[in-house]
Parts: structure tokens; C-alpha cells; sequence
């Protein structure tokens, strides 16, 4: 056997052994399980007869464990991107694995006012193992609607 030959032989066994050891931590890190998620999702706008607006938001705790309380501050933007208002959403308790729906009214504010939702962090998440850090760093946000929910 040529020395070129062991040095080929050589290199593809490093490369070759290299190439699963680099493998084995992203299997490492791919279980198979879902991240654990928080997904709040503005799914739709409507007037209320007071002359404000009816903000409706789908919830789904993927969080492995259920939510005594949820309560995020959120702030609401006009049309033309100013602060409207800073409020809390209490969200309630929210079953493990469970969808929920949950209505805020806004007096004073029409659908086609607001431009935008920030959710600008959680005051309250309690339950089993479960902290506003924790409930903060799994929240997933979407929307249906026009208005951009971000945070």
C-alpha cells in the first residue's frame, strides 16, 4: 500500500468519524417532541355597541402543564403607529393542551383605529413549574386579522 493511499484511508476515517460525532449532538437536540409553546393568536376584530372594539385572541398552552393565571400586558396602537393605551389581558386559566378563546373590549377605540398589538411582556403566569419567564419565553404570537400583533 502507497503512502498516498494510507493517507486517503487515513483522512476518510477522521472525516468519516468526524462527520458522526458531529451528527450525534443534533440528534441530541431533536427528540421529538414540540417545543413548548404559548400561541396567542388575534383571531378577530369587531364593533362593540358602546362604539369600541372586540378584540378576540385563540389561546393554546403547549406549555406541559396548566396555566392558573395568565395576565400580559399589551399595548395598542393607533393607525398611525402612536400608543392608544397600555392595558392588561387576563387570560384566566388555560388547559394543557387545550384551546381557548377569550374577548377583550376596548372602549373608546374603533377596530379600524387600531394598528397594532405589542405584547410588552407577561405580568402573571402561575402554575405547575411554570413562571412569567418561562410563559414569556415559549409565547408564539400570530394574527388573522390586519392588525400585526408582535412582542
Amino acid at each position: 500500500m502507497t503512502a498516498l493511499r494510507r493517507l486517503f484511508i487515513c483522512l476518510a476515517a477522521l472525516l468519516g468519524g468526524g462527520a458522526l460525532a458531529l451528527a450525534a449532538p443534533v440528534a441530541a437536540e431533536q427528540p421529538g417532541k414540540p417545543a413548548r409553546s404559548l400561541s396567542l393568536d388575534l383571531n378577530s376584530l369587531s364593533a362593540t355597541e358602546a362604539g369600541g372594539c372586540r378584540l378576540s385572541f385563540v389561546i393554546r398552552n403547549g406549555l406541559g402543564a396548566d396555566i392558573d393565571t395568565l395576565v400580559t400586558e399589551a399595548v395598542l396602537f393607533d393607525a398611525g403607529g402612536q400608543v392608544a393605551t397600555l392595558t392588561l389581558f387576563d387570560f384566566g386559566s388555560l388547559p394543557e393542551g387545550r384551546p381557548r378563546v377569550r374577548q377583550f373590549d376596548m372602549a373608546g377605540l374603533s377596530c379600524d383605529g387600531i394598528g397594532g398589538v405589542l405584547v410588552n411582556g407577561i405580568a402573571t403566569c402561575e402554575g405547575a413549574g411554570l413562571t412569567p419567564a418561562a410563559c414569556l419565553d415559549g409565547l408564539r404570537l400570530s394574527s388573522q386579522t390586519d392588525v400585526e400583533v408582535s412582542g
